[in-house]
């Protein structure tokens, strides 16, 4: 048996669609899902220009659509799938084996990004399988993004490096250089800095899962992305949700010496995420200079602060203790029973880190966005990108000068 014969027996939906037994040595699979794409050349070249890493490596492209695809969309499929092999066959030499992956027509009610990318994903862990080796790394990518040349080498290094890590995330940078619109690539800038401050603000509460969430820009072990159920058949957003949960198996790392470059383009391919947000702001929509103001991060600090005093309290005294805390806190702990979560934690933790930890499984990632949902604007305007970037850089300078 191996390491992933119960996730393949019951988790994965289609029969294997690679029938060529994988080398012995393969260790990094890249899993590409490819929908009405008429760029993914460039995705290839990019990879074929890196530095191979000293194991073997796979990339499957998955092509994919709806049920309810129009004609044109299946014709740009098709076409690619023939660049696809004819690139294959030129390039028999390279030093990946390319896998192209023609899924079925998908149901509407799963048809998206997440399927696409489980599809992949499954395959690769079939792959992983036959060799029994459930260290095999996952490499999410995207059709339209390309990458630096040590790409390879600097993730086949840090999972070498970090042995205890179930997965990490990798710099990215959109190609604005491409664009020709300066709203557009104004747009997409600002999109980046609320990326950037999101992921930064929830680190200065305290959060341990603070990261990145960016479906072309991660990798996971291959047991560990089993352990957690694999990828989900979100429509969008499946990696938000994917990589959270990975928090929940392992520590999560970040690889910053290489870089992915997403395409900067409107994308129609989601229902929401960087391209729709991006189609709003081109049509005149301003929201993109605002975000979560400062002040809700700030004050849910003061709540994870707290953390061991109120391990160590009685339940008796806990109340005492939440009651200093700010209105907006007090007011979304309420309406979320947050004693009653609070009593169960503490009564199955022997010792403060296994608290801490029980904790965070509890007021996780999804809690934090729902937290933040409550509080606004109920509690707090919605803040300018530029003016809560300003104060999360004070209030991180002025928490380093503390410590």
């Amino acid at each position: 048996m191996s390491f992933a014969d119960r996730y393949i027996n019951r988790n994965i939906i289609y029969p294997p669609f690679i029938e060529e037994a994988p080398a012995s040595t393969l260790g990094m699979v890249v899993v590409i899902p490819c929908y009405d794409e008429p760029e993914i050349l460039n995705t290839l070249e990019a990879l074929k220009a890196c530095q191979p890493p000293s194991c073997q490596l796979e990339v499957l492209v998955v092509i994919n659509h709806s049920e309810l695809s129009s004609p044109k969309i299946i014709a740009q499929n098709e076409q690619t799938a023939q660049q696809l092999h004819d690139w294959k066959k030129e390039n028999a030499s390279c030093f990946f084996q390319l896998h192209v992956i023609q899924a079925p027509p998908f149901r509407k009610k799963h048809a998206g990004a997440g399927l696409a990318r489980k599809t992949g994903m499954d395959e690769a862990i079939r792959r992983f399988a036959a060799i029994d080796f459930p260290d095999g790394v996952l490499v999410s990518l995207d059709a339209d993004t390309t990458v630096d040349q040590n790409y390879f080498c600097e993730l086949e290094q840090h999972f070498q490096s970090f042995p205890k890590q179930v997965g990490t995330t990798i710099r990215f940078k959109h190609r604005t250089e491409e664009l020709d619109d300066e709203r557009h690539r104004q747009g997409m800038d600002l999109y980046e800095d609320y990326l950037h401050y999101y992921k930064q603000a929830m680190a200065y509460t305290g959060f341990p899962h603070a990261i990145y969430t960016i479906g072309s820009a991660f990798a996971v072990r291959a047991l560990p992305y089993v352990k957690q159920g694999g990828m989900n058949r979100k429509q969008a957003g499946e990696d938000f949700y994917f990589l959270h949960k990975l928090t929940q198996v392992g520590e999560i790392g970040e690889i910053t010496t290489t870089c992915v470059y997403p395409s900067a383009r409107i994308s129609h391919r989601v229902p929401f995420g960087t391209g729709p947000v991006l189609k709003k702001w081109l049509e005149g929509e301003e929201t993109l200079r605002e975000t979560y103001n400062f002040q809700a991060f700030d004050d849910l600090k003061q709540l994870f602060d707290l953390l061991e005093e109120l391990y160590q309290s009685s339940s008796e005294d806990c109340p005492g203790l939440l009651v200093k805390l700010p209105g907006a806190v007090k007011s979304f702990l309420q309406a979320d029973d947050f004693e009653a979560i609070l009593l169960e934690i503490k009564e199955n933790s022997a010792r403060f880190d296994s608290f801490q930890k029980r904790f965070f499984l509890n007021f996780n990632a999804f809690k934090i966005l729902k937290y933040l949902n409550f509080v606004h604007p109920a509690f707090f305007e919605m803040q300018e990108l530029g003016e809560a970037i300003q104060l999360l850089a004070a209030h991180d300078q002025a928490k380093t000068a503390k410590s």
